[in-house]
């Protein structure tokens, strides 16, 4: 067994988040279906956008980081399934997507209909994807749900078996 990728950390630019550069993805838009599912919970985003000390804005309350995200989101819907989790880079991005709410004291809380529908359609979206391509990426859309708090019902994914 191959040993797991080492984690990557992909700097994102003021320029580009201002021009919605999206280049510094390219490397793993190359990759194969399966060399992506590989990197699975491995890819980090340091965006550098320069706030003054006093601005409480979280990363997702900027409307340049937001449409940066949303426009990698669009062109590489495979983003979720690589970004890591524990450190909450899968909830930053998921943030950038959706209308939430943040408190210091509870965290991100996302609106319950719009994740709702963000996982569903996800889910169905990636493993079509990964399904075409041959591999199976159910494991990790199941850990990708559980990170933002869904726990699937075992038999959900028997329904697209019948």
């Amino acid at each position: 067994m191959a040993p797991a990728p080492s984690p990557s950390i992909l700097r994102i630019g003021v320029d580009a988040l201002r021009t919605l550069d999206v280049s510094a993805l390219e490397p793993l838009a190359a990759l194969s279906p399966a060399a992506l599912l590989e990197r699975a919970g491995t890819v980090e985003f340091d965006l550098q956008w320069p706030r003054e000390a006093d601005d409480p804005r979280e990363l997702s309350e900027i409307p340049e980081v937001r449409l940066w995200s949303l426009r990698a989101d669009a062109l590489h819907p495979w983003l979720p399934l690589v970004l890591e989790r524990s450190s909450g880079q899968l909830t930053r991005h998921v943030a950038m997507l959706l209308p939430h709410g943040f408190q210091r004291t509870e965290g991100i809380r996302f609106a319950p209909e719009s994740l709702d529908l963000w996982i569903s359609h996800r889910l169905f979206q990636l493993d079509a994807w990964s399904r075409a391509a041959g591999v199976d990426c159910r494991q990790g859309l199941s850990q990708m749900a559980a990170v933002l708090g869904f726990e699937l019902d075992p038999g959900f994914w028997s329904v697209f078996e019948a």
